[in-house]
This record gives structure tokens, sequence and C-alpha cells, in this order.
């Protein structure tokens, strides 16, 4: 959820967000896939303070997801691995790029969010770093 509308995806809502027009925020959000979201998305007008919000932007999001039930119980079974948005286009800032030329470099923003929802979901439900034993149904 996005300003009050339902979004079929992260990317959809991330994408939308983008931009403060209705009618392409409409469009975005009628795209079949994520990837047809987001080429949409590097089209668009984008809103003058985007650098700014974007990373609150994307955790909301985050938290909005991984608030479900079945995509809690996947991260938190991710223990404590380290979580890397791996690519081979050059997503430097989002992930890390592991082509040949980039090998592995880059800010992992997004790993870093997700990592960021699982601490604060086990925060709230009473999980200890100690606690080994600790099962999430």
């Amino acid at each position: 959820m996005m300003d009050g509308v339902e979004y079929p995806t992260v990317e959809h809502a991330y994408q939308a967000s983008k931009t403060m027009s209705g009618a392409h925020r409409e469009i975005i959000r009628l795209k079949e896939t994520p990837g047809q979201a987001k080429r949409y998305g590097k089209i668009i007008h984008i809103r003058s303070d985007w650098e700014d919000i974007k990373g609150s932007i994307m955790y909301d999001l985050l938290e909005q997801k991984f608030g479900q039930d079945n995509f809690r119980r996947l991260l938190l079974a991710t223990d404590d691995e380290q979580l890397i948005e791996g690519n081979n286009w050059h997503d430097r800032y989002w992930g890390k790029c592991y082509c040949d030329r980039c090998n592995g470099s880059g800010e992992n923003v997004l790993g870093a969010l997700i990592m960021r929802v699982r601490d604060e979901i086990r925060r709230e439900s009473g999980y200890k770093e100690t606690d080994r034993e600790h099962k999430y149904q």
C-alpha cells in the first residue's frame, strides 16, 4: 500500500512513489510484472525530493511486505545471514554487482534495509540474539 492505493508488488509501489503524477502511478500499478514497472519508472519525471526520501520509502514498503506471515517466516529463517542484493547489471547502490568489472562492489542498501526489518521484527517479538533455540511459527 502506498498513499491508500494497493500495488501488486513492492517494486510497483516503489516505482510509483518516484512521481507525484496520479496518471503515471496508475500506469505503473497496472504493469503486469515488476520488471515492467521498473522500466516505466526509469522514463517518468522523478519528483524533486526523490534522493532524500527513496530509502525511507523502500523501508516502509519492506516493512509491509515482511509484516505478512509468509514473508516474515521466510525472512526470520535467514537467521543472522548477511543478505545481499546480488546482481550483474551494475546496481551498486541497492546491491552488489558481481560482474567481472565490479567484482562484488556495492553499497547493498536493499540488503541492509531488509536486515534492519528483520532486526525490528525480532525486537517486536522478544527475540534475543543469544536465543538460538527460538523458533518462529
